[in-house]
């Protein structure tokens, strides 16, 4: 009797330990790039999108958001752990400096591209808060000439 209820206890408190998240802490942030910026001669249902880059060419994030108004503002989270938690059973030590290098902005609508901006991390954006990086200006991205502005 005080076997089995020494068992359910002890049952309890693994499952509390466990979902307390004491065995899951991420040790690593989550970061923000936000690009904003505007549209000349926005094509009707334009749509802006952002890709990240990161070193070696590795295609990372990525956002888009219809333009409204001829300006567009897109935050993008990314995960700053460059090494798995896990690699063949050892725990190693986590690395949390990932960071994009390049950030591909393009005006797209109708499956056409209209521009492309490529900028970079270290030049063109800066950090505003411990997890948040955003552009030192705003981008202007050029739709097709002969284009009515959207209303």
């Amino acid at each position: 009797m005080v076997y089995g209820v020494f068992k359910v206890l002890i049952g309890i408190l693994c499952i509390c330990v466990i979902s307390s998240g004491a065995f899951l802490r991420a040790e690593c942030s989550i970061d923000t790039i936000i690009v904003n910026g505007k549209v000349e001669h926005a094509p009707r249902k334009g749509m802006v999108k952002v890709q990240l880059i990161y070193p070696k060419d590795k295609i990372g994030e990525s956002g888009d958001v219809t333009v409204d108004d001829g300006s567009f503002r897109i935050p993008i989270l990314f995960f700053t752990q460059s090494r798995a938690p896990f690699l063949n059973g050892t725990i190693p030590a986590q690395k949390c400096a990932r960071k994009p290098k390049t950030i591909v902005v393009l005006l797209i609508a109708n499956d056409q591209e209209y521009d492309r901006v490529s900028l970079d991390m270290a030049k063109d954006f800066q950090k505003i808060e411990p997890s948040t990086y955003v552009l030192r200006s705003e981008i202007l991205l050029q739709g097709p000439e002969g284009t009515t502005p959207m209303q």
